[in-house]
């Protein structure tokens, strides 16, 4: 069975954080990788998508892009071939029955919800992605369809946690010349290094967004190898490749 995380402030909209349980494939990339970029059996993954749509939204159509950590968005109107992602980190959508899908594997996948007014969001933010603004473009994205910020509920899901996020002391500092306050989301840790938590950070930007209602799930995936996929455990295991879980969120019809 697709395990399919929920948020309580997504309450009454189609949604599902996934994780690993479920799917068909094997080896490094056990479970249900919906990876298209990673060395998986391409069969596998197709049919581990097939089996996340169902699980979510039976009769939905699965739409996803071509991640490459930026803050770009796509207003989704269609169906989109998997030949013709286009490059972008997060998606919105007023139409129902497309299920909007984030790929991650340490990263944040972020959904969107205004139930008023019957827009969603989803995004993948990455350090790269984050500080570019991807969460605040998504949002905008979403006012342009009719979305206010005032009533965008937004939930965090699975992501690296801030024990298992070590980065060095240069990494901090960038966040920290950018934005004093960024100091509080890195603690100190072995010399010349500390951990970074990526989700309060992303929590934070929405936040002074004007997003009033925040959830995160508090799901660390590099500490939970049966449940969810992680690139550093993986690089830290030597292991040749990883697989990816998908976050996603439609509007029923």
């Amino acid at each position: 069975m697709v395990e399919l995380l929920r948020a309580r402030n997504l309450a009454g909209v189609t949604h599902g954080f996934a994780g690993r349980k479920g799917g068909v494939s094997t080896g490094v990339h056990g479970g249900l990788n919906v990876g298209l970029g990673s060395e998986d059996d391409r069969e596998a993954v197709l049919r581990n998508r097939d089996l996340a749509r169902d699980a979510l939204l039976p009769g939905g159509t699965l739409v996803t892009v071509r991640q490459v950590h930026s803050p770009d968005v796509v207003t989704v109107t269609g169906p989109i071939a998997e030949e013709d992602r286009p490059p972008a980190d997060a998606m919105v959508t007023d139409r129902p029955d497309l299920i909007l899908g984030i790929l991650t594997a340490d990263c944040v996948p972020v959904l969107f919800a205004d139930r008023q007014a019957g827009v969603v969001g989803a995004a993948h933010a990455g350090w790269k992605g984050a500080v570019a603004g991807v969460t605040d473009n998504c949002i905008a994205a979403m006012e342009a369809l009719g979305a206010g910020r005032d009533r965008i509920a937004c939930a965090i899901g699975p992501c690296i946690g801030r024990s298992s996020y070590e980065v060095t002391d240069d990494f901090a500092e960038r966040f920290e010349r950018e934005d004093a306050a960024n100091a509080r989301f890195f603690t100190p840790g072995r010399e010349g290094h500390c951990q970074f938590d990526i989700a309060a950070y992303v929590a934070s930007r929405l936040a002074d967004a004007g997003i009033r209602s925040i959830e995160m799930l508090d799901e660390d995936t590099y500490g939970q190898p049966g449940r969810f996929y992680s690139y550093r455990r993986s690089c830290h295991r030597g292991e040749a490749d990883y697989g990816r879980q998908i976050s996603m969120i439609a509007l029923g019809s």
